[in-house]
This record gives C-alpha cells, sequence and structure tokens, in this order.
C-alpha cells in the first residue's frame, strides 16, 4: 500500500503535538483513526517513527528525517492544488500572513479591513509575533506572507521592500528630557533608564545596531514583549524606550508622550514584506499585495496607516489604479 497525504498529515500532527490524543483533536478525528494511520505508516516504512516516553511521543532519528521531507510534500501538494483550482475571475480564498509587532498592531488591521470590504470573497487571518518568529513561520510554509522591520537571516526566503519607518525615543511628559528636541548620544544615554522589547524583536534590533559601541551604556530596567506595555510603562515614569513613530501618534496628539529624534543618527528602517521562495503566487496573494503597493506609493506609510478616517482616500486611489 503506498503512503497517503492524509498519513503525512497525521504524522506531521502527532510529531508536534507528542500525543496522539492532541493530534486527534487537532485533526477532528478519531484517537483510533490516528494510532491506526500512525502505526500504518511505520510500518510502510519497516520501523518505528517515535519513541514512547509515558504519554509522549518524541521523534526518534528516522522520524526528524521524514519530518521535514513529509511538510515538503503537502505543501507542494497544497501549491499545485492554489495554482489549479483557482476561479481566474474571482478575488477569493483564505490568506495567512504574520507581522512583527508594529506592523501588526498598528498597520495591517486598517489595511486588511479595507481590502477585505473591496473583495468580500477573500479572507485574511494574521498573527502578530516577532520578526524572527515571523520568519521561522513563512519558512514553515504556515504562513504566506510576513511583513517585518530588521533584517532577514533565512535563506529560504524572498523580501522585498515596503515602505520607511522611522523610530524615536519616548518619554513621558515629566521626563527630564521631555522639553529637548534632541536625544543626544552619549550623554543622554548615560543619564537614561529603559524599557526594551524582548530578543527577537526588529526594533531592539535596530535600535542597538544603531548606537553600535555606544549600546553597551543602555541601563535596561525592564524588557516586555509588547509595544503598547513599553508604552504604559513609559507613561508611569519607569524609563524611556526607542519606539517606532507609527505606534505612538495618539499618545503624542494627546500628550500623554513626547518622542525625540536621535541627534546625529539616521533612524529610519526599512518595512519588508517576506515570502518562501518556492511559493507559488495566488491570485488573492497578487491583489493584496497590490494593495500594499498602493499604500506605500501614495501615503509613504505614516499618513493614512496611523489614521483610520483617511482610508477612504486609500480606497479611491486603489480603485483608480485598478482602473488604468
Amino acid at each position: 500500500m503506498a503512503i497517503t497525504f492524509r498519513q503525512l498529515e497525521i504524522f506531521i500532527a502527532v510529531a508536534e503535538t507528542q500525543q496522539v490524543t492532541r493530534a486527534s483533536k487537532k485533526l477532528f478525528l478519531t484517537q483510533s483513526a490516528v494510532s491506526m494511520a500512525l502505526g500504518e505508516l511505520e510500518n510502510q516504512l519497516g520501523g518505528p517513527l517515535f519513541d514512547r516516553h509515558g504519554r509522549s511521543l518524541l521523534l526518534n532519528d528516522r522520524g526528524r528525517y521524514l519530518l521535514p521531507l513529509a511538510k515538503n510534500i503537502l505543501n507542494q501538494v497544497a501549491n499545485v492544488e492554489s495554482m489549479l483550482t483557482e476561479q481566474s475571475d474571482s478575488v477569493a480564498g483564505v490568506l495567512e500572513i504574520v507581522a512583527s509587532s508594529t506592523i501588526g498592531n498598528y498597520v495591517l488591521p486598517y489595511l486588511i479591513g479595507a481590502f477585505m470590504r473591496l473583495h468580500p470573497e477573500a479572507h485574511i487571518n494574521m498573527l502578530v509575533v516577532n520578526t524572527m518568529a515571523a520568519e521561522h513561520l513563512v519558512a514553515k510554509g504556515e504562513a504566506d506572507l510576513g511583513f517585518v522591520e530588521g533584517e532577514i537571516n533565512v535563506d529560504s526566503l524572498v523580501a522585498t521592500n515596503w515602505f520607511e519607518d522611522e523610530l524615536g525615543i519616548i518619554v513621558n511628559p515629566h521626563h527630564k528630557l521631555a522639553n529637548r528636541e534632541t536625544f543626544k548620544i552619549p550623554d543622554d544615554l548615560k543619564e537614561t533608564s529603559w524599557v526594551m522589547r524582548e530578543e527577537g524583536s526588529g526594533t531592539a534590533e535596530i535600535f542597538t545596531k544603531k548606537l553600535g559601541r555606544h549600546a553597551s551604556l543602555l541601563k535596561v530596567m525592564t524588557k516586555t514583549g509588547h509595544t503598547e506595555a513599553i508604552k504604559k510603562a513609559v507613561e508611569s515614569g519607569t524609563g524611556a524606550a526607542c519606539l517606532s513613530m507609527l505606534t505612538v501618534c495618539k499618545e503624542i496628539e494627546h500628550g500623554w508622550l513626547n518622542i525625540l529624534p536621535i541627534e546625529g543618527i539616521d533612524m529610519r528602517r526599512q518595512l519588508r514584506i517576506i515570502q518562501h521562495k518556492d511559493k507559488i503566487m495566488t491570485k488573492l496573494m497578487a491583489e493584496f499585495l497590490s494593495f500594499c503597493e498602493v499604500v506605500a506609493q501614495s501615503f509613504n506609510g505614516k499618513e493614512c496607516l496611523t489614521f483610520p478616517s483617511k482610508l477612504q482616500s486609500l480606497l479611491t486611489t486603489y480603485k483608480s489604479e485598478k482602473k488604468n
């Protein structure tokens, strides 16, 4: 009997969950169906794929060899299905995207909503993670597109420049530096306590890279994995932080935070769209990427993306582009 795609799917689920019970729930199958399919696969391959430790199933050397091959096979099948079943006159389907914190929380929600209003048969799911995790998910084929800041470090990915963002130093209005016009390196750095993003964050990576040898002067009071938590910590007086200007527009407008450019250092950064080199471009992907390109060209990001009320102008521009 030939190995089936279903067997490979079940094998991957068991490998990732390490239990038949969890795999069955993930796949909406009975435990007996999962156990039977796994047993048949092991028989066909001439030996076990897992070591059994109590209730857990851990991949052995054979299983670790099979896992990436199985994932690649199923990804290729999904590509074939997407290519052959698409309707030529319809923008429809489900797009899975991942985005780093700044883009996922402050940019894409507005764009995704506007795009789905234009294309009711299109559905876009988004997971917000840090840049490192976004690379990993796109490389594994678990996400169709990634939207990130920071450098790309995975050979299997291709990156397309989107638009430029700029980082600044944020402090609360009562901070000793609040009335300064700029933040000076290294003098102000020595006298400031910091609230930082976690390791793997594109913002944190770029900030420390821009500081160069002065990064050793950072006095980090606390680290957190979410921009909103950083803003609240700064508002409370815990310290200063380096964040994207896209993330603090409302706070600056209301006077809750002040933002300072860093004197003598170019804090601009490139936001990028990433995808796997072998990913087939579907109509939905192409249409959404075209939509994102119009955003970048028409508004250079900031003006439209930080003020949802201006989305109508974006939609008008996009419709005009599509007609021409």
